[in-house]
């Protein structure tokens, strides 16, 4: 029997060890597999790191109110009846195979110190692991990670630093608790468990609790707050309905830890590490007792089983003892394909090794350039190989990304009257929306307001007379107006369509990625060949609205009326209106003057004209020379002869300046349009291929190093090929430790078996 407990023993060693090496691998190498741990969790000030030195028996930890836990402490702890005193190997950060023995009191400044150091950095937190290996006789066989307390800050401007470093924890702490191997240890320091502080951010990530150990801390300060027996018993046992889930172990376990440190100094409570542990029993008996004396009646066997350090110690270790044993079947599948595939990636890197010549350097540089203008080539034609959800863009966000269409009011057209304004589009699609949305905002502009004072100094003086020309007026307002109007579109549309372009080049190679044509390992390459693509876009884009701005610019600096007049019969139609009232005015102005003079020459006119026996004749003649002249004169005065701005004279230029403006706004957007679809659109198909080519070529003459940096590329693969040959032979090593205790559990179970059965 005793040999059969001894063999079990070493089993169990042998067990930890394997399990201890396949974690430190997983951290390492970042593997996929990863072996069960506790994962300890709980809000600041929740006693998480007093916990865990509880657990371990011994203080070696960074603890106290705020934040002192900046990097989760993987903690790899093994029973080893021999050792008296903790054996301490801190693991180092540089070289994951070199493990330093240190003295708890210099793990704890180096803890300390790293803590400190991350207090001064912009980024606060690390998610990268302070891994300690830690043999003991007192010690359990786990693996304990402790994590950075998570922060409730207050709301407000004031709290957003407190704010960012909470959200930064919470992070953390979440990406952690992704393991599906880890066993959750949720911390609660409230004494009524409808509270769920630390529940709510672990249900996020484990809904049904089904790999959460949930444990109240402090048991010892909430013993005295019941009033009632009845208060205890529903914390000791809490309702299905108050906590919901299936939790590890159907029920919470309660602790204390006794506050103090151990050491020498005035401030240390405690001498030695065996008054700490003594301390922690001490304080179990007491919780025991106080928790009888207020319900009235001895705990159960089953809620003993959930009262202090020890109970949730024992219960931790035959836990995580059941899952390491049930992994240990899969963890060999495992190895294996990653054995495979890690002998795969070391076959990749010798082939890139061996392909470090000029020739085959240059043929690849030729045959991503080639790849790379098909990918362009089919985001412009149309292509639904890209996600939209990860490259699409809707309308407000190319907005705020690539600036908005704004007018001189600052106001925006809004989304919903924009086709597929809310689909996430990119390519030549998110190109045909861009410039629609240019024709539907430009083709809305109207002329803004003329005031009297516009015309008035837009009036001037000749220099040859005096006189008002409305003509002249008329142009020099709508070219102002329309140049001051228009040309922000210009720079509005060039930034939009140009940030459209740019775009193209992330999502191309996220295509040759997918079609496993990238140039992995050449970012040197990759950069130049991306400086190329978007000097290419910025200089062409430039050069585009340098022309369309000169088109700007000639069409506001001299008018062509078979340009600007392109709305003749409106105009027409409105002068003729005004004309008709002001020839009916002028006419009533006569009659009512004459009148009295025409009655007393009436004879002695029909005597001496002989039209006068013609009335018709009369009247046709006289009446059409007399309002001629009437007009001709009315109109010199009013628009030559006379400063005072008359009604009719304001509408005269109202009605030339909104035609001549609608004439340039007509021109602008046709040549606009064309121009970007010309000199924009069409060099990203005709000319960068040259182009590109060109700079690769002329690259390649120049200097090849300076273009592949061969020479860190041979060093920073050498590097990867060996990484790659210390992970296989680690690997190799865990897949025969793994396969043997596989054998030697499976061998154990079986002869239990036929005990069981003789």
């Amino acid at each position: 029997m005793e040999i059969e407990m001894e063999t079990e023993m070493e089993a169990s060693a042998k067990l930890y060890e394997a399990y201890n090496e396949l974690h430190g691998l997983a951290q390492e190498f970042q593997t996929p597999f990863d072996a069960p741990a506790v994962l300890v969790v709980g809000h600041q000030t929740d006693g998480k790191s007093a916990l865990v030195e509880a657990l371990m028996g011994f203080q070696f930890n960074h603890v106290g109110g705020g934040t002192k836990t900046r990097r989760p402490i993987t903690l790899h702890m093994k029973y080893r009846p021999d050792c008296e005193l903790p054996l301490c190997r801190l693991v180092s950060d540089s070289d994951p195979a070199v493990a330093q023995i240190m003295s708890l009191e210099e793990i704890q400044a180096y803890i300390e110190a790293e803590n400190m150091r991350l207090e001064n950095e912009a980024c606060q937190f690390s998610a990268k692991e302070i891994i300690i290996r830690i043999e003991y006789k007192y010690c359990p066989n786990l693996t304990i990670i402790d994590t950075p307390g998570l922060i409730a800050p207050a709301p407000g401007k004031k709290s957003r630093t407190l704010q960012s470093q909470a959200r930064a924890v919470e992070a953390l702490v979440r990406a952690k608790m992704q393991h599906k191997e880890f066993i959750i240890l949720c911390l609660e320091d409230s004494s009524d468990w409808s509270n769920a502080t630390t529940r709510r951010v672990v249900m996020q990530i484990d809904v049904e609790l089904s790999r959460t150990v949930i444990v109240s801390t402090k048991l010892d300060t909430k013993i005295p707050q019941f009033a009632r027996s009845s208060d205890v018993e529903v914390f000791l046992r809490p309702p299905t309905c108050t906590l919901d889930g299936c939790i590890l172990g159907d029920s919470p376990f309660f602790t204390s830890v006794p506050s103090g440190r151990v050491g020498t100094g005035r401030d240390s409570i405690y001498k030695s590490n065996e008054e700490f542990k003594k301390a922690i029993s001490s304080r179990e008996v007491e919780d025991i007792a106080s928790l009888e004396e207020k319900l009235g009646r001895p705990l159960s066997k089953e809620e003993r089983n959930r009262i202090g350090i020890s109970s949730l110690k024992t219960f931790l270790e035959e836990l995580l003892l059941k899952r390491y044993m049930d992994n240990v079947p899969l963890i060999v599948p495992l190895l294996e394909k990653e054995y495979r595939s890690a002998t795969r990636k070391l076959h990749e890197v010798n082939q890139e090794i061996s392909n470090l010549d000029e020739l085959k350097l240059k043929e690849k540089g030729r045959s991503f350039h080639d790849a790379l203008l098909t990918k362009l080539s089919l985001l412009l034609k149309g292509t639904v190989v890209a996600p939209p959800d990860k490259f699409g863009e809707t309308l407000q966000d190319e907005r705020s990304n690539g600036g908005a269409f704004t007018g001189s009011d600052g106001l925006q057209v809004p989304c919903k009257m924009m086709p597929n304004a809310g689909m996430r589009l990119y390519g030549g699609a998110q190109y045909h929306r861009a410039m629609a949305e240019f024709r539907l905002v430009v083709g809305n502009t109207k002329c803004p307001p003329i005031t009297r004072e516009e015309i008035v100094n837009a009036c001037g003086v000749e220099d040859i007379h005096d006189g008002t020309n409305y003509s002249r007026t008329a142009c020099v307002i709508a070219v102002a107006k329309a140049r001051d109007t228009f040309e922000p579109f210009l720079h509005q549309l060039g930034s939009r369509l140009l940030h459209i372009l740019k775009r193209l080049l992330p999502i191309s190679v996220y295509l040759l990625q997918k079609d496993g044509e990238y140039l992995s390992g050449h970012s040197v390459f990759l950069r130049r060949v991306e400086t190329a693509f978007i000097n290419f876009a910025e200089s062409t884009e430039r050069t585009c609205r340098d022309k369309c701005m000169e088109d700007l610019m000639s069409t506001t600096r001299y008018v062509t009326w078979s340009i600007h007049n392109k709305n003749r019969p409106g105009l027409r139609q409105f002068l003729d209106s005004f004309t008709s009232a002001d020839q009916t005015q002028s006419v009533h102005q006569e009659q009512s003057l004459g009148s009295a003079g025409n009655d007393n020459n009436k004879h002695e006119q029909s005597k001496a004209d002989p039209k006068v026996n013609h009335p018709s004749l009369q009247n046709d003649s006289n009446s059409g020379l007399h309002t001629m002249d009437t007009r001709l004169a009315d109109i010199l005065d009013s628009t030559l002869w006379n400063r005072k701005l008359a009604p009719s004279s304001e509408r005269i230029v109202y009605a030339l300046v909104q035609q001549i403006f609608h004439g340039i706004k007509e021109h602008f957007l046709a040549s606009s349009e064309l121009k970007f679809n010309c000199f924009l659109l069409m060099p990203v198909v005709d000319k960068l291929p040259a182009m590109l080519r060109e700079d690769l070529e002329s690259a390649f003459e120049d200097d090849l190093d300076s273009v592949f940096d061969i020479t860190h590329l041979r060093h920073s693969l050498g590097q990867r090929k060996r990484d790659l040959e210390i992970e296989l032979k680690r690997i190799q090593r865990l897949k025969v430790k793994f396969r043997q205790i596989n054998d030697q559990l499976s061998g154990h179970q079986l002869r239990r078996m036929r005990i069981s059965s003789s």
